[in-house]
Order: C-alpha cells, then structure tokens, then sequence
C-alpha cells in the first residue's frame, strides 16, 4: 500500500534486502525487524539476535544457548568471519534488551546487523549450497579421483 512515494505496508523500512538462501523461519523474523527498524532500532536489533539463534537451530545445534550454539559451530569449523558476525549480532542483540555500551538506538548500528545476518545466510548456506551444486556435476571418474588423493 503506497501514500504518494511511501510505502506504507509492508514496511520495509532501509534495511538491505535479505539472501534468498534465507530459510523462511529467519526470513519472517529479519522482515519484522526491517519493518520496526526506523520506530524501534533496538527492537530490530533484538530480533536481529533471534533470528541468528533461530538460524543456530537451522544449522543443527540445539537453539537452547546461542553461546553454546556458536561455540559448538566453532567446534566444528566455522569460518572466523562468521564467528565473529554471529557474536556482533549475539551482543548487540542482547545489549537491545539489556543495558551495555552498544547504542542499540542508534540506526546505522543496526543496519549494520541486518548485513551481517545476510553475510552468515551467505556463508553458511547460499555459498555451500552454489558449491555443492557446482561439484556435484562433476564426472563420477573425478570423483572417484578426488576420493583416492583424500584417503588416508
């Protein structure tokens, strides 16, 4: 629904346009944060952080502790860029709710944040899934190859 040059619903409001790797249980949670972002910024910073955990769920830990979610993604070879972009997100996401020394009102903070979800999305899922898929048409001889030089 528009007024003049405004859209009024959906609200989008400046955030970046989300991966379109995006499971749809983080879509739902980034476009209500993106929609509150200019009202509310910490709002949108504490969804933000939930979807992240949400995400945590997605990429098989368990969703109970964030922390321990990423910590266990750690574990298990997580890339230190998106280490270090699931904590920003962690924290300032908490400190939205708890008081810190982020400035959660602050919009530019936390549009921040919405690029960083897109750039775990990017990493974690669009990236190995575009690779996968680019392999996998490999010939079944190169496989076999690639198998043999990796054996122990």
């Amino acid at each position: 629904m528009w007024l003049e040059e405004q859209m009024l619903y959906p609200s989008t409001g400046t955030a970046p346009t989300p991966n379109s790797e995006m499971p749809d249980n983080v879509l739902k949670l980034y476009h209500e944060a993106a929609s509150i972002m200019t009202q509310s910024p910490r709002g949108a910073a504490a969804l933000l952080r939930l979807s992240v955990q949400v995400l945590c769920v997605d990429l098989g830990e368990k969703g109970k502790n964030i922390n321990d979610d990423i910590k266990s993604l750690v574990s298990k070879g997580l890339p230190e860029v998106v280490q270090q972009s699931l904590d920003i997100v962690r924290v300032t996401g908490n400190d939205a709710v708890h008081p810190g020394l982020i400035d959660t009102d602050n919009q530019q903070v936390v549009a921040q944040l919405f690029d960083l979800v897109n750039i775990i999305i990017e990493y974690m899922i669009a990236l190995p899934k575009r690779v996968s898929g680019i392999y996998s048409s490999l010939a079944p001889s190169t496989h076999a190859a690639i198998a043999k030089r990796d054996a122990p």
